[in-house]
């Protein structure tokens, strides 16, 4: 009787489950029909992410918590598993060409990002430092597969074998990290460290910094950056947009609970840290992109400086603050699936281009793609009025109620010299002499495009329902 009381405790982690069990059938599925069966594997693992989805969507708004407090289903949450099972699903999706070529064709690839999710919705559910590394090793495990998916091309072997000695490297940091605080404080559970954290001392700050040293590395914010323009490069393009968009949001989820909720009585110690990070990541991301020449090396760049200007809402410290971590990284999934889904159609009858250059005079042979494309690059350098500017103008308001008054000047600052680059991709595709033409691009891309493109347009029209949700996921963490 006792082990039936016990399985109502389940519920909290119900999408979780259903994920998990999906994957085994899938592997199953796999396993019994080969390759041969990679398509209706993905199809499978689309509607698993989206099952998934509803259960989240459904789940009552109160806060439950289940295996001792290891486990935390909130409204923030909710709006953060939402966001990453939208990224997976888009990426899988945008995968379709990648998987029917017969040398390519691996059931593996849906079934490895589904597990590689179930580990994302763990961590930003993580409410003590074990579940915490549990859902980071599953996502990451598979994330290192998944980037050497591609085997018989260079390029994509070294991306996955970088990622996994760097991933490893900073696992183990995040590890002797958990293992210092948990010696200062005598717990795990994110509440039991937030009360023994305000005695304070030095382990404890060693501690810190340990943890988010491993936590800056899975949302590539610098000085932990150093993976990600060459994985970015080297992954197959799908891939690529999939690292862009799900991973990072889960890891910003997990960045901005333990900060919040584990540590808010040494709030000075990690606001210097995030702080100097996202100064750091901000800067680089601005200056290091202006050289580049490889689109998919320029979007890592970009990635690393939108992780700066998402942890200037973490900096302040407040629930403003994180409404706008919410907003911004809600905006930059939907920009980043969309440009990527211009990244994927870019090639030509001699297969896949990646260069700026190839994109010159896109708006004389396909006026649509390039007029949303440049959209997308006018948002990501947040101008108004569309969706990156108020991303930006949601974190930089956060910074200044809290008196962050340098840092949100900083962040301006960089916004207008990051501005250069995505300017010059549109000056390519509109003033450029035209390069020969590029392939048709497939349904399901443009279908991305479309939507997301119509999402960056027109978010100033009706911005409340994501600004709402944003504010109560926000306030359930405070």
């Amino acid at each position: 009787m006792n082990n039936l009381a016990e399985l109502p405790a389940l519920t909290p982690a119900l999408p979780e489950i259903v994920l998990a069990a999906g994957a085994m059938v899938l592997i199953l599925m796999g396993a019994f029909r080969g390759n041969q069966s990679t398509g209706a594997v993905s199809g499978f693992a689309v509607m698993l992410l989206i099952a998934a989805g509803v259960v989240v969507a459904l789940m009552p708004a109160e806060t439950q918590t289940t295996f001792g407090g290891s486990f935390v289903l909130d409204p923030y949450a909710k709006f953060f598993k939402l966001l990453a099972l939208i990224g997976s699903a888009v990426a899988i999706v945008m995968s379709g060409e990648f998987l029917s070529t017969p040398d390519r064709a691996r059931f593996e690839y849906p079934v490895l990002i589904v597990l590689a999710t179930t580990g994302m919705l763990m961590l930003i559910s993580a409410g003590d430092l074990i579940a915490l590394y549990l859902g980071l090793e599953l996502m990451s495990l598979s994330l290192y597969v998944v980037a050497a998916i591609d085997r018989d091309k260079l390029k994509s072997t070294e991306a996955g074998l970088k990622y996994f000695v760097l991933g490893a490297l900073s696992s183990g940091m995040l590890l002797y990290g958990a293992s210092l605080v948990y010696g200062s404080t005598g717990s795990v559970t994110f509440a039991g460290i937030a009360q023994g954290a305000a005695a304070g001392g030095v382990g404890l700050t060693f501690g810190l910094v340990f943890l988010l040293a491993g936590l800056c590395f899975k949302i590539s914010a610098v000085p932990f950056h150093m993976w990600t323009p060459d994985v970015y490069e080297g992954a197959p393009t799908p891939i690529t947009a999939f690292f862009a968009a799900a991973p990072k949001v889960a890891a910003m989820a997990v960045f901005v609970r333990l900060a919040t909720t584990a540590f808010p009585t040494v709030v000075p110690q990690w606001q210097q840290i995030v702080v100097f990070v996202s100064i750091a990541s901000m800067a680089l991301g601005s200056f290091a992109a202006i050289g580049q020449t490889n689109i998919k090396r320029l979007m890592a760049y970009s990635s690393i400086g939108h992780m700066g200007f998402a942890l200037i809402g973490l900096a302040a410290g407040t629930a403003e603050g994180v409404q706008g971590v919410l907003i911004y990284m809600a905006i930059y999934v939907a920009m980043t699936l969309g440009t990527f889904a211009c990244i994927i159609a870019m090639k030509r009858e001699e297969g896949p281009v990646e260069n700026i250059a190839d994109l010159a005079g896109l708006a004389r042979t396909k006026p649509g793609v390039a007029f949303l494309l440049g959209m997308m690059m006018f948002s990501l350098a947040g101008i108004p009025p569309l969706a990156g500017f108020f991303a930006k103008f949601y974190v930089f308001l956060a910074a200044v109620n809290a008196g962050l008054y340098a840092l949100a000047v900083i962040g301006v600052v960089t916004s207008v010299v990051g501005a250069y680059y995505y300017l010059a991709i549109v000056k390519v595709m509109y003033f450029d002499e035209p390069a020969p033409a590029l392939a048709p691009m497939r349904g399901e891309l443009g279908v991305v495009l479309t939507l997301t493109g119509l999402f960056v347009l027109l978010f100033f029209v009706w911005p409340a329902p994501l600004v709402e949700a944003a504010s109560a996921a926000a306030k359930s963490l405070f």
